[in-house]
């Protein structure tokens, strides 16, 4: 039996650790760049989702509204509001995110789970911070946001022709609707 634990403790760490590796994904796509010279303080405040992936933490999901403020410690609340037009009902999540390397690189890390973090890049922004394309760490993660429930089409296709240029399949974007 002292085999057995000798053998079986050191691997189960290993596979957890591995999971927890693999599930902390904080890189960028490649060919996709974070935005430099970045106002981390012209960021914060409320942010209308208008496209993104259809994945499972935002299914049937419409009115979707992401709002960050700043936490006392330096951090960033990051707080997430749905509609659940399936299940009749407002959905919240509070997470936390945090820069990589400095406040004026676009390149974050958000955990709404800790130990758990993910990439969140701000890959494009309009000079006056109304509308922005984030990207995850990998093609399978992209939002764009607005400052409000709206955005103008050429903005819209700024963002896609970029998108695009990376590798992201953008005829799979979910266009959020915004009527609440």
């Amino acid at each position: 039996m002292k085999t057995f634990q000798k053998i079986a403790i050191p691997v189960s760490l290993g596979i957890l650790g591995l999971i927890v590796f693999n599930s902390c994904s904080v890189g960028i796509p490649k060919g996709a760049a974070a935005v430099q010279n970045f106002n981390a303080d012209k960021y914060l405040g409320k942010w209308y989702e208008m496209a993104r992936f259809d994945y499972k933490f935002e299914k049937n999901m419409d009115n979707v509204t992401a709002t960050y403020s700043l936490n006392p410690d330096g951090t960033i609340k990051v707080q997430n509001r749905g509609y659940n037009y399936v299940k009749k009902e407002w959905k919240e999540s509070i997470g936390e995110a945090k820069f990589l390397k400095n406040k004026s690189e676009a390149r974050l890390k958000v955990s709404f789970f800790k130990p758990i973090w993910a990439g969140y890049n701000v890959i494009d922004i309009d000079d006056d911070y109304q509308y922005a394309l984030v990207a995850g760490s990998s093609l399978k993660y992209l939002w764009i946001l607005s400052r409000a429930p709206e955005i103008p089409e050429s903005i819209r296709q700024r963002f896609l022709e970029k998108a695009k240029k990376i590798g992201y399949d953008t005829d799979e974007l979910i266009w959020v609707k915004h009527n609440q």
